[in-house]
């Protein structure tokens, strides 16, 4: 399919940010987005990228209504040598489609989602930021928008992505976290939604968050639904547990998050010859292992933070400081190591890296 392209005229361009060191998260968009639409029985049609715009929906959009809605995160990276590259690009495409099957959705075609990727990227090429650790935020999304009442799956959707430049996630220095333990809340269960990018699953942890910036903490150390025992994710993001020599993880047992930084963890860490057990620890088991002093390090996984280490758990009314509250090596080495493929640094001996220009 021909993707055609409108350029935002020179004098409607938006005055790009002069300061990165104040870009924050989700704030700031480029010119230009990607769209594409899809009807049963036609199929996808219309995709071009234009100038950024407001979306046009009928009350009565389906995804308004029944949360037929989902979505990916990814990111472009200037490197050092002034390339734009991509990290796994296709792990990103396939786990959308995963999403978009889960949700009686349309897939899309792969070669077709990362052409429209490049594209829109290399237009907006100049809202890459260039100062160390920021980036330009890509968010693909996909919408119901027939227009009806009555719950089953809906025979049109609106297929987007658009552009964020991003700052750095940790401004202030690389530093540990406080979680909460949720007892009350739950994530996902098995046999949901909880192992795609569904916009419901952002909405059910709002209020678990909320409780938990309340008590000072940072991000919701979530239990299974079943037994409210065993860990599963911290906020938005994988988590691993570096117990003895043993680094741990949950596995993709239906109500996880596949995450790509998740994956790629786990490869790191096995090539340099970390035992890496994919078994969840109970909250119980942990608390344990704190108190023998073989709890080494915590730290969540994801996008947006690479790695983010957790210093202090905050569980019923027992609080566990890990590691001194200070940054662990492994969970060092991992970030470094993976943000210097990102960014071009070093070389790339998993072929995760994608040069995309020039």
């Amino acid at each position: 399919m021909e993707i055609k392209i409108k350029e935002i005229l020179p004098g409607e361009k938006k005055p790009k940010p002069k300061d990165e060191s104040k870009l924050g998260f989700g704030k700031i968009f480029s010119d230009h987005f990607f769209t594409m639409e899809y009807k049963e029985g036609v199929g996808w049609r219309n995709a071009s990228i234009e100038p950024y715009r407001p979306l046009i929906l009928d009350p009565a959009a389906m995804c308004l209504h029944y949360g037929q809605e989902f979505f990916e995160g990814m990111k472009a990276y200037r490197g050092k040598d002034g390339a734009i590259y991509l990290f796994r690009p296709m792990e990103n495409i396939r786990r959308m489609n995963s999403s978009a099957e889960r949700l009686c959705s349309p897939v899309i075609d792969e070669e077709l989602f990362l052409e429209a990727l490049k594209k829109l990227i290399i237009l907006d090429k100049d809202w890459i930021p260039k100062s160390e650790g920021t980036a330009l935020y890509i968010r693909p999304t996909m919408i119901a928008t027939e227009a009806a009442l009555g719950v089953h799956p809906a025979d049109e959707f609106l297929f987007f992505i658009i552009l964020c430049p991003v700052g750095a996630y940790y401004p202030q220095g690389f530093s540990p976290t406080k979680i909460y333990v949720s007892e009350e809340h739950v994530r996902a269960v098995r046999g949901g939604v909880g192992n795609i990018k569904a916009a419901g699953n952002y909405a059910a942890s709002l209020l678990a968050s909320k409780k938990a910036s309340a008590l000072g903490c940072t991000q919701v150390l979530w239990l299974d639904a079943l037994e409210r025992k065993y860990v599963e994710e911290v906020g938005t993001s994988n988590i691993f547990i570096l117990i003895g020599d043993e680094l741990l993880t949950p596995p993709l047992s239906g109500s996880i998050l596949p995450g790509v930084t998740r994956d790629s963890v786990i490869a790191m860490a096995r090539s340099w010859g970390v035992k890496v057990t994919e078994r969840a620890p109970s909250i119980d088991e942990i608390i344990m292992a704190h108190g023998k002093g073989t709890l080494k390090e915590i730290f969540a996984s994801g996008t947006a933070a690479i790695v983010s280490p957790v210093g202090q758990i905050c569980y019923k009314d027992i609080e566990c400081v890990i590691g001194g509250g200070k940054v662990g090596k492994l969970t060092e080495r991992l970030y470094r190591e993976i943000l210097d493929i990102q960014y071009g640094v070093k070389n790339d001996p998993f072929g995760w890296r994608v040069k995309i220009y020039p």
